[in-house]
């Protein structure tokens, strides 16, 4: 019969013990515990073990679900425990007091009547080693009980004392491990301790764990209580503050009533009005700490915030406009009769449509800088818009108001920042709209340009009409492609074309000058330019259509003269006298501004073999380009470099059909292509080129490539060609010819159907380019190949030419 040892006392247990399996539950040496008995295995136990000396073999299943255990579902390692009492219930179930009173190890489970029984083994673990080596474990393990219990709500505190009280360590350890809120899963592991150190090493890993998820706990329940806690004080304190008001006889609802008034005094229409009211009379009722309540009072103030009816008066005097316009901006008068013409209207009828006018031109030509010009002109208020980037279609609409942080979208924020009905708006660099998944910002748009529509423009934040037809809106462009249709058909497009050398110097000697040296702390009185160097600095310095860098380089003059005339101070110091006067000397310029990154004789002007001037029309404006041809040995093959497009390359194949096609009259061998191969390039490679408009200087080049005959050098040409040689007309001629007049060119081959674009062109380029109307190939080749059968045909052109 085996023996175990409980504090010394020896306990006599039978061969086999009657087994009560438990389900979620483990009970410990040392520990007193009550459960409810209700499967008639269990029953079976209890009826053995009260006839057999009322000792009972407790042990977990492995699996709770488990209704009829048998020696595989249950563990290997439980307690000897005496049953203490026995309460039978109605229900046939029963509620037994159980003691712990050793750890025992099952070496065999054997099926009995009704019931498991057990073989069992003394299994250690609590003997009566020496423990005095794991005292310090033990009182670390106790404080963090403690510790443990403290944070946990569910276990009273009072369990600390019992365990503080227990006569052993053993009794200490299994006590703590009865009343850890673990898994079933992890009280076994204790139980299955070899001996009380290691029971005491797994208790320190557990109650580590534990402490720290319930430190984790206490702190997301503080600042869960601390936020109820601040939502409670204010509203208390809100709720002190309408008695305090009430007492003093301002009443909560005053601001309510203020808006209320605010609404009645702004006259604003009908619909508006009513839909405001309504939004007050909800901000009545809600409360301060609502976030619909600050989302209903963004809407009122928006409302109140917006010029419903304030306008400015328009100063109505051409003359007056004329001379804002002139003092602003040298030149640019297309732009500005158009403006005229407006006020002109204005001043003969009471109201007008507002007028959209798109200004297109490259950069630096002053688009821009004319919208406030305009502004100043008619006595207005300015806004400018700059739609570069936008991609999201809630920018110009707006957002809805159920998204947190919704606005009104620009045009709306424009208006508001304008406090007129009547502002002039500037909507810049239209042509770079973008679009993406979120919308298309430019079909926004078409409303707020549409003069049809936009009395009645409807923002999503708003979902109220605003009249915007007052407003004189006006829109810049570097490139008109890059405009949508249907924005551009809602336009009136106004084109400006690059600054001729003359309009330049004028500039530069009228504003950026006097500008520059103001900004640099100079008088622009005492700095004397020789009458050279603008010209200097345009032609060697610059290469543009507008005058942006023009201006940089003047500034940059500016900072040297500036600090010469520092240093010359510093040297006469305590000498009262005025600041020398400073000459700007065109020798001088390399030392100002370094070495000139142009040559204005960079563009030859030679007769060329294979080498034909083209004009090309760019986002910045008209450009001068050279496209060269090379005939070699080979089998036919055209190559073509330079970053061509491909309607370039297009162009490229119809010249060199039109040369096959045309090879016996032009004296070109019929089988070239067999062996021959062309090269066509079109400097600079790195910079993107397409269109069709060089056909025709592609085609002549590769006709004098293959006949050896050059190609006239002070003669630029545009066009684009058919296979049958016909000459179409293109567009961007007026940026083109000033871009040839720039550049030095003095005669100029165009599409017939283009003559009556040259009437719009500056006189300075009527008068110094002279424009060759063709038709046909032919006719191009007659004028642009030097050679003497050709000489009569294109001296007769030239005398034909109106210009």
């Amino acid at each position: 019969m085996p023996t175990f040892i409980r504090d010394g006392e020896s306990i006599p247990v039978g061969d086999r013990l009657p087994v009560l399996p438990l389900r979620d539950v483990v009970v410990f040496p040392y520990v007193a515990m009550p459960l409810l008995v209700g499967r008639p295995a269990s029953l079976s136990a209890i009826d053995a073990s009260v006839n057999e000396g009322a000792l009972l073999f407790l042990v977990a299943q492995r699996n709770a679900d488990t209704e009829d255990p048998a020696a595989a579902d249950l563990h290997r390692v439980g307690v000897v425990a005496r049953v203490l009492q026995i309460a039978r219930q109605p229900n046939g179930t029963a509620r037994i007091l159980v003691e712990g009173l050793a750890r025992a190890r099952v070496t065999r489970y054997v099926p009995a009547s009704g019931h498991l029984r057990a073989t069992l083994t003394d299994d250690g673990g609590a003997g009566a080693d020496d423990l005095s080596a794991v005292q310090p474990l033990a009182r670390r393990v106790l404080s963090l009980f403690e510790e443990y219990v403290g944070l946990h709500r569910r276990i009273p505190s009072e369990v600390v004392a019992l365990v503080q009280g227990a006569e052993s360590i053993s009794r200490q350890a299994y006590g703590i491990a009865a009343h850890l809120a673990v898994r079933v899963e992890a009280r076994q592991n204790l139980l299955v301790a070899a001996n009380v150190p290691e029971l005491l090493e797994q208790l320190s890993e557990v109650l580590v764990g534990e402490i720290e998820l319930l430190r984790l706990e206490r702190k997301l329940d503080e600042e869960v209580r601390g936020s109820l806690f601040q939502n409670q004080r204010e509203f208390y304190l809100q709720e002190q503050l309408k008695a305090i008001h009430r007492e003093l006889g301002q009443d909560d609802g005053e601001d309510a009533g203020e808006l209320e008034a605010q609404i009645e005094a702004k006259g604003l229409p009908e619909s508006v009005k009513i839909r405001a009211l309504r939004e007050v009379r909800k901000l009545r009722r809600m409360s301060p700490l609502s976030p619909e309540s600050t989302v209903a009072r963004n809407f009122v103030d928006w409302i109140l915030a917006l010029p419903w009816t304030a306008r400015t008066d328009d100063v109505l005097d051409v003359a007056h406009a004329r001379r804002i316009l002139d003092e602003d901006h040298y030149g640019l008068e297309e732009v500005k009769d158009r403006i005229l013409d407006y006020i002109g209207v204005l001043s003969l009828v009471e109201r007008i449509e507002g007028p959209i006018l798109c200004l297109v031109g490259p950069p630096g030509v002053g688009k821009t800088s004319l919208g406030r010009s305009v502004a100043r002109a008619l006595g207005r208020k300015f806004v400018r818009m700059s739609l570069g980037g936008v991609r999201d279609e809630a920018e110009i609409r707006g957002h809805r108001r159920t998204y947190i942080g919704a606005m009104p979208g620009r045009v709306i924020q424009a208006m508001r920042r304008a406090e007129v009905m009547n502002p002039v708006i500037l909507l810049d660099e239209i042509d770079k709209l973008g679009q993406d998944y979120r919308g298309d910002p430019s079909a926004a748009l078409l409303e707020v340009l549409d003069p049809e529509q936009n009395r009645a423009f409807n923002d999503h934040y708003l979902e109220v009409d605003f009249d915007l037809s007052q407003v004189l809106f006006l829109t810049t462009a570097n490139y008109l492609p890059q405009v949508p249709e249907p924005l551009r058909d809602r336009m009136e497009i106004i084109r400006l074309s690059g600054y001729l050398d003359q309009e330049k110097f004028a500039i530069a000697r009228q504003f950026l000058i006097p500008k520059q040296l103001r900004v640099n702390g100079l008088d622009p009185a005492r700095v004397d330019w020789e009458p050279d160097a603008i010209p200097a600095i345009v032609h060697n310095y610059t290469r543009e259509a507008g005058v942006r860098e023009l201006e940089r380089r003047i500034g940059r003059v500016a900072r040297k003269l500036a600090r010469r005339t520092a240093e010359a101070r510093e040297l006469t110091a305590g000498t009262p006298a005025t600041a020398p006067r400073s000459t700007v000397r065109t020798g001088e310029l390399k030392a100002l501004l370094g070495t000139a990154p142009y040559d204005p004789s960079l563009l030859s002007l030679e007769h060329k073999v294979g080498v034909a001037t083209g004009l090309a029309y760019t986002n910045v404006g008209g450009e001068v380009l050279e496209i060269e041809v090379t005939a070699i040995g080979g089998r036919g093959k055209l190559q073509l470099t330079g970053t061509l497009g491909d309607v370039m390359k297009e162009s490229a194949s119809a010249a060199l059909s039109y040369a096959r096609a045309r090879a016996g009259v032009l004296g070109i061998d019929r089988d070239f292509h067999r062996s021959r191969d062309l090269h066509v390039h079109i400097p600079a490679g790195a910079t993107p080129k397409d269109g069709p408009s060089a056909g025709i200087a592609i085609a002549t080049a590769i006709v004098s490539a293959l006949t050896g005959i050059p190609v006239r050098g002070d003669l630029a040409m545009t066009g684009e060609i058919t296979l049958r040689g016909r000459v179409l007309p293109i567009g961007g001629l007026k940026e083109k010819a000033v871009a040839a007049h720039r550049n030095g060119v003095r005669h100029v081959i165009i599409p017939y159907q283009n003559v009556r674009d040259t009437d719009d062109m500056p006189q300075e380029v009527r008068d110094g380019i002279c424009f060759h109307p063709v038709k046909t190939m032919d006719d191009v080749l007659a004028l642009a190949l030097a050679r003497a059968d050709y000489a009569g045909d294109a001296a007769a052109a030239t005398a034909a030419t109106p210009h």
